[in-house]
């Protein structure tokens, strides 16, 4: 099997994540233009039980099959990868069989009267079937991760994307004589066909790629599995923990946020409305960046843990120094980007820019959440998955608190969800960091950051005093464009300048390192 070093493996995973995040804007360009505001809405009001439900049925276990695949990959042990990839599809399999039911049991009661809308019953009653695909495929990335081998993982993102894309306009257009609720729950069927089709990926990969026979002697070693199911669960326990809080805390949150509103005199139908705004169009727009950071982090946890078996502290220190300051340098033009031209992007996306005061307000913090991947996977590599569980548990009590009491507040309402978003994330990444500085012997080059700051500085003065001073005989669009273009080659060329891209990184990069090398 292919292994790939930590920095190729992360492009590979940054292209996939690229072109999937792109699709997937198209994606939610469409369900916008058919299902407006309220639509989707409902929909995210039934995508936190979902992630909740996986969460649950996953058990923490992909990071875990990723480190110790790793380790038994550095100590060439192949016997104890097979018994690690046998253990953990039973566990999820199991976990499977008994938590779709339940979800599909419970639907009616959720909707009726957790979420103050009976609609999102349809939503959540399409996206059940869907558990026990995603608990497998995960399942399935966990081991190819933990090989180093990024490729399979990268290249199922991307078919996920394109057979929904090919299949939620088809869907809701279709149900959408039936009633808003049934355009919502067709969007849900084209994400259930998707993951379907990844899953076939994933298996036809791993038969033709595997190193021993999978079905071979497969309950003997579910019995003498013991030892490994014990090893995982001492890293998959405290990651769930910390997965599961906040994937409770996301399930909590759109209740919070509907109850909160309706004490601050919001109607239900606004309320859905304003909520689909804040996480339908404005949050998938600031976590963009993230498909950059979740690269990293998901090669970060094979890379650390070899590493750490090695007992290579040096190693573990420059991973971790490369992996954030890619983070910021990434997640700095789209802080950028997002606080100047926020509302010409949300109008040329979903034909309105209401939901363009929400960015505004979040974008120059969410350069904690970059952080917070690269953060949270070293801990989980270095066996500190329990410190990361309780600082996500202190960040997810914080925003709730926060949520309900700013939202509940007529003068905030659907900001003061905003605002408990941005301050538990904050809180998170800024524990995780404070844990990591305590047992490592870890730099904070601050020159670097400083160098940063002054270069999204400078490209938000230019890109604002363009959009404002330069009305050039072009449309709206057309103008933006070429202002975010402009942006963007002034911020390369400052990073180059200030010597914030290493030159043996973009060595790394296949059609780059040809010239580099020359």
């Amino acid at each position: 099997m292919t292994k790939q070093t930590f920095l190729r493996g992360t492009l590979i995973l940054i292209v996939a994540g690229f072109i999937t995040r792109i699709l997937g804007f198209i994606n939610r360009i469409v369900v916008a233009r058919f299902i407006g505001e309220e639509g989707v809405g409902l929909y995210m009001m039934a995508v936190p039980t979902l992630v909740l439900t996986i969460t649950i049925t996953q058990l923490g276990l992909p990071v875990a099959i990723s480190k110790l695949v790793a380790e038994a990959e550095a100590q060439g042990n192949h016997r104890k990868i097979k018994k690690i990839l046998i253990v953990s599809l039973a566990t999820t399999g199991t976990l499977s069989i008994i938590f779709t039911p339940a979800m599909i049991l419970l639907a009616p009661y959720l909707s009726t009267h957790l979420f103050t809308d009976p609609r999102t019953y349809y939503p959540l009653l399409a996206i059940a079937p869907v558990v026990p695909i995603i608990a497998i495929s995960s399942v399935l990335r966990g081991y190819f991760q933990g090989r180093q081998n990024m490729k399979p993982s990268a290249i199922s993102q991307v078919i996920e994307q394109v057979v929904r894309i090919s299949l939620v306009a088809a869907c809701t257009k279709a149900l959408l004589p039936y009633g808003i609720e049934y355009a919502a729950a067709g969007a849900m069927l084209s994400a259930v066909a998707g993951e379907l089709m990844s899953l076939l990926y994933m298996v036809f990969v791993f038969k033709n790629k595997k190193s021993f026979r999978l079905r071979k002697k497969f309950f003997n070693y579910v019995g003498e599995g013991k030892q490994t199911f014990n090893d995982l669960m001492r890293i998959a326990i405290p990651t769930t923990g910390s997965r599961m809080i906040g994937s409770i805390a996301w399930f909590f949150e759109p209740i919070v946020v509907a109850q909160s509103l309706a004490i601050a005199g919001v109607a239900t139908s606004l309320a859905t409305k304003q909520y689909g705004e804040l996480v339908g169009f404005a949050l998938p727009l600031l976590m963009l960046p993230s498909f950059i950071t979740y690269s990293l982090s998901t090669a970060l946890v094979p890379a650390i843990s070899e590493a750490a078996a090695k007992k290579n502290s040096i190693l573990i220190e420059h991973r971790l120094q490369q992996a954030l300051r890619l983070s910021f340098v990434s997640g700095g033009i789209a802080v950028v980007l997002l606080f100047v031209f926020a509302d010409p992007i949300m109008l040329f996306m979903y034909g309105s820019s209401k939901a363009a005061i929400y960015i505004k307000v979040m974008a120059p913090f969410f350069l904690f959440y970059y952080f917070q991947g690269p953060l949270q996977a070293t801990l989980q590599a270095l066996d500190l998955a329990k410190a990361a569980m309780i600082n996500s548990f202190i960040g997810a009590l914080v925003k709730t608190g926060v949520i309900f009491v700013l939202a509940s507040k007529p003068t905030f309402g659907i900001m003061g969800a905003a605002l408990g978003i941005v301050i538990g994330m904050m809180l998170v990444t800024l524990l995780h960091m404070a844990t990591i500085m305590k047992v490592l012997s870890y730099s904070l080059y601050v020159r670097d950051y400083i160098k940063s700051f002054i270069t999204m500085g400078i490209c938000t003065i230019s890109g604002k005093w363009m959009l404002d001073h330069l009305l050039l005989d072009l449309t709206l669009g057309k103008r933006s464009l070429l202002f975010i273009i402009l942006t963007c080659l002034l911020y390369i060329a400052l990073l180059f300048l200030f010597g914030l891209v290493k030159r043996e990184e973009l060595a790394r990069v296949p059609f780059l390192k040809k010239w580099i090398v020359k």
